[in-house]
């Protein structure tokens, strides 16, 4: 049967930035105890600059994921203008009933030439803006403008479906602790994990994996991030290292033992680890559908 092109997903033109958290904000030193001799200040808030392609980029901060909106954009006010950026504005929102009443909001995110969404509790995110006009805005023009979405830490595992908002390593190794949800769906089939060697984070994401193996997982460490251009296209910048993990070849899961009283065995993971100027292709197995 010939390929229906009208059922083909599109192609963005906008690309994301997914952080593990931590990311240099202009500190003299990297936050781990050893600093790798590559070290640069800055180097994953200057890449987002960068792939904008612009000098002098209007950028937005959203910070509605966190208790401590002002302080944390603050942050980043002083850190893009040590970036000579100047022209940084501040999104945040308590209520859904707040972004629904926005008008502007929409308005700013068509002007806009990246917005970075900022740390906090991942399920903020997805209840304030699941849905609206705002989402729906921002997801038109990663599909068909050079606009640079960027996420850290909470903000950058909200951007990919399934999302993880529970399950700490106090019980990772557990079946059925690791909870999901559905998240912005920036990236699908695609799980996020922020913070991932810092808070040792493999099992939880394996969990993920295994028991949805079209899916991959992307664990992220502090101070590093995924480039993600045409939708597919990975590379990786920053300090750290970033962790694939595919459940495709995956030939035993304890699934009918999968309760909270005894551990999980999962065999034939695949798992790739992957450092700064490394390049992966995100696999699509999972056929595009309306």
């Amino acid at each position: 049967m010939a390929e229906d092109n009208k059922s083909a997903c599109p192609v963005p033109a906008g690309t994301l930035l997914i952080i593990g958290g931590a990311e240099n904000k202009g500190e003299q030193k990297a936050k781990k105890k050893q600093t790798p001799s590559d070290f640069e200040r800055l180097q994953v808030l200057k890449s987002f600059i960068h792939l904008t392609g612009k000098e002098d980029p209007q950028v937005e901060v959203i910070t509605s994921a966190s208790t401590e909106g002002d302080e944390s954009f603050e942050d980043y006010r002083k850190a893009f203008e040590e970036c000579n950026i100047f022209k940084v504005g501040h999104i945040h929102h308590t209520h859904r009933q707040d972004v629904l009443d926005d008008e502007a909001l929409v308005e700013r995110m068509e002007k806009t030439d990246g917005i970075f969404f900022a740390g906090g509790d991942q399920l903020k995110y997805t209840y304030l803006y699941g849905g609206t006009r705002f989402l729906t805005a921002l997801k038109h023009r990663y599909i068909n403008d050079k606009i640079v979405i960027a996420g850290t830490s909470a903000g950058a595992m909200s951007m990919s479906t399934p999302m993880i908002y529970a399950g700490n390593d106090e019980v990772q190794e557990l079946g059925g602790m690791i909870k999901i949800t559905t998240g912005l769906e920036f990236l699908k089939d695609v799980c996020i994990d922020t913070h991932f060697v810092q808070r040792g984070r493999f099992v939880r994401m394996a969990q993920v994996v295994a028991t949805n193996p079209t899916c991959i997982g992307m664990g992220i460490e502090e101070d590093t991030a995924m480039i993600v251009r045409n939708g597919l296209d990975a590379e990786v910048v920053g300090t750290g290292t970033i962790i694939i993990i595919e459940g495709f070849h995956v030939s035993e899961v304890s699934i009918d033992e999968f309760t909270s009283d005894k551990p999980v065995t999962i065999r034939n993971l695949r798992t790739h680890i992957l450092s700064d100027g490394d390049k992966f292709t995100i696999a699509q197995n999972n056929p595009p559908h309306v």
